[in-house]
């Protein structure tokens, strides 16, 4: 049985804006000293691997344009890839690869030369996808979807999104590929918003940045009504990231659903954005308020 937690009101209030977020809860509730904890994937994955919290296996880590050569020829051993610039955000420049029949490299579909797949690694470490910085390249173990989201929609890889306040988790939604996102969950790049029932941990309405719908609208597969595998262990492993980050009193913690493995944590962000609201059709801010009292 998981901790308790706080279930949002079902009554829409109203919304919490940017600017109140950051001003009572991401610098009020945040030592500002643990941002780069939660803004830096190799810094959390590294935090993450000393508290024993589950996530992605680390295959490489690239410093330098001259590392290329020498981690990429390291990772031929595997079938299947993520790689993420380590201060990016939003999807920008993850890379998802994996082998063909032929053992060629693909992405989306298609095949990828290692020209293509080193100028794209060159411009993660020059910080084309990380605000005009240098930066690092994360390289994980891909994650392999679990059967729940394949009878939903089979491409990409969804994940959840709870928001924490003092280790408690407040709101939640799934996050889910289509078509239009190119197989990214991202809701900015045209992913669903997927509320959720926290008590029952079942699927609420999909969001799609302009409408509601209860059924996927590329798969049309049942959205709304579906009870969600491993809920309880995915509520508990929320709890026990946040407890990892003691600094860090109002955070979102990514999840994603391994076939395999479970839940298993892909991030976390000191700035979660606000679209959760829309997928649950409920007042964060009036969450977040009751929380406090």
């Amino acid at each position: 049985m998981f901790r308790q937690f706080f279930k949002p009101e079902t009554i829409p209030g109203i919304a919490l804006g940017i600017n109140e977020r950051n001003l009572r809860y991401v610098y009020a509730r945040n030592n500002s000293e643990a941002f780069p904890l939660a803004d830096d994937k190799i810094l959390c994955k590294e935090a993450l691997d000393e508290a024993g919290i589950a996530c992605a296996d680390t295959y490489g880590i690239i410093e330098r344009i001259g590392d290329i050569p020498k981690v990429w020829a390291s990772l031929q051993q595997y079938r299947r890839l993520a790689v993420k610039p380590a201060k990016g955000s939003g999807g920008g420049g993850i890379m998802i690869l994996k082998k063909n029949d032929q053992d060629q490299w693909c992405t989306g579909g298609e095949v990828i030369s290692d020209e293509q797949i080193f100028s794209h690694l060159a411009r993660l470490v020059m910080g084309m996808y990380s605000f005009g910085t240098s930066d690092r390249v994360l390289i994980e173990q891909c994650i392999i979807p679990h059967f729940f989201f394949h009878e939903i929609y089979p491409a990409g890889v969804p994940d959840f999104r709870v928001i924490l306040l003092d280790q408690k988790p407040a709101m939640a939604m799934l996050r889910l590929p289509t078509a239009r996102s190119n197989g990214k969950a991202n809701l900015h790049q045209g992913g669903l918003g997927i509320g959720i029932d926290m008590e029952a941990g079942e699927l609420g309405y999909a969001y799609d940045g302009n409408a509601y719908h209860t059924v996927h609208p590329d798969s049309q597969a049942q959205i709304l009504g579906r009870v969600i595998p491993h809920w309880a262990a995915l509520l508990e492993l929320s709890i026990q990231t946040a407890e990892a980050f003691p600094r860090l009193g109002y955070l979102g913690v990514d999840i994603v659903l391994d076939q395999e493995l479970g839940p298993m944590i892909m991030e976390i962000n000191v700035r979660p954005g606000l679209g959760i609201q829309l997928a649950n059709r409920a007042s964060l801010k009036q969450t977040l308020e009751l929380r406090r009292k």
